[in-house]
């Protein structure tokens, strides 16, 4: 049997990509707008077509002269279309936002390729956007009406082997029968009681200062500190916070402030970690704080804990690489994903007894 081939739509760097391979399933292309995402999922995906366009004004036309797909195999498409127009980070409306209709985009794709398997990740706030007449009401709808089944969830990605408090929307259907989001793998009740801590996944990585880079290990390279912060950091302990400095080293605008005491906190390294934002390696953007080194974590550490392997390296600035990864989807749930969609591929298409 010919292996599922996968088109990634908002591929970004190839998170999804990265471990829907890992499964064992065939990326034949990524889609993105991002040409610094572009270049990371190049490189690392070297057998893939990559497609530097914004979705919405890529045709099917061009897409098809620009893509060789396999008809006699199995496909799968995935996307995870831009998520910053329903993220909790900004609390500001969006309405206007072009990204929220992204989604909507994929309609015609789906149309023209019929696809047997689909598979969309995204936060949890786009299952609150006008459920009945927003992005994802709009897409059930449409799956329907093509004659997909679907399942779809908000899923923790530490319930699937990520060392990362992180929750997503997760959507899979299939064209070849009823189909499910796969059951979480870790946790109480499954083969792996304990969640993956931070320092399992980053605990072994050469020690660096901040601003340093480790030529033995690709990307593991900090962000630099002010001296300021270098000692705010210093009097930080293990899972410690802004709360622990003394009066004197606290920013005026959190003197009368108790709420986001995650910014310039260090994690923990017997817990997942914070969910990473695309600001992963700044000290002053959230639980960046590495456990027991006076810096924020590196860009091999932010990556580790989104669950790349080292051998996929990533290209950019630093903070193009720190975005990248932010938007990444963790590379196991991906993993875990793909596992299951193959398990269903295989029950849908054995002979009968």
């Amino acid at each position: 049997m010919n292996r599922i081939n996968v088109v990634d739509f908002f591929c970004g760097c190839g998170g999804t990509s990265a471990g829907l391979r890992n499964a064992g399933l065939n990326v034949v292309a990524g889609i993105d707008l991002d040409p610094e995402a572009g270049a990371t999922f190049r490189l690392n995906f070297p057998e893939a077509a990559f497609l530097n366009y914004d979705i919405r004004n890529l045709s099917t036309q061009v897409f098809s002269q620009s893509i060789e797909i396999d008809a006699s195999a199995p496909l799968l498409i995935s996307a995870c279309a831009p998520c910053q127009p329903f993220t909790k980070q900004k609390t500001t409306q969006r309405k206007s936002d072009a990204r929220a209709f992204l989604l909507d985009e994929l309609h015609r794709f789906i149309e023209h390729l019929l696809p047997e398997y689909i598979l969309v990740e995204n936060v949890p706030g786009l299952q609150k956007i006008k459920m009945n007449d927003g992005p994802l009401g709009r897409f059930i709808k449409f799956l329907g009406s093509c004659g997909y089944s679907y399942d779809v969830k908000i899923l923790k990605s530490h319930d699937y082997g990520v060392p990362q408090i992180r929750h997503r929307l997760v959507l899979v259907a299939s064209k070849l029968g009823p189909v499910s989001v796969p059951s979480p793998t870790h946790g109480p009740g499954t083969a792996n009681e304990q969640y993956e801590d931070v320092w399992k996944w980053i605990g072994d990585l050469p020690e660096i200062a901040a601003g340093e880079e480790c030529a033995l290990i690709p990307n593991h390279r900090a962000a630099n500190l002010s001296p300021v912060n270098l000692q705010r950091i210093s009097l930080t302990p293990e899972g410690g916070s802004r709360l622990d400095w003394p009066e004197e080293l606290r920013l005026a605008c959190h003197k009368d402030h108790t709420g986001h005491t995650d910014v310039y906190g260090r994690l923990w390294k017997t817990r997942p970690a914070a969910a990473l934002s695309t600001r992963c390696i700044s000290l002053s953007n959230g639980r960046y704080g590495h456990p027991t080194q006076n810096r924020a974590l590196s860009i091999r550490e932010a990556a580790r804990l989104q669950t790349f392997s080292d051998d996929f390296a990533f290209l950019g600035s630093m903070n193009s690489m720190a975005r990248q990864i932010g938007n990444a989807v963790p590379v196991r749930l991906a993993e875990v994903m793909g596992l299951h969609i193959l398990e269903h591929h295989g029950n849908v298409t054995a002979p009968k007894a």
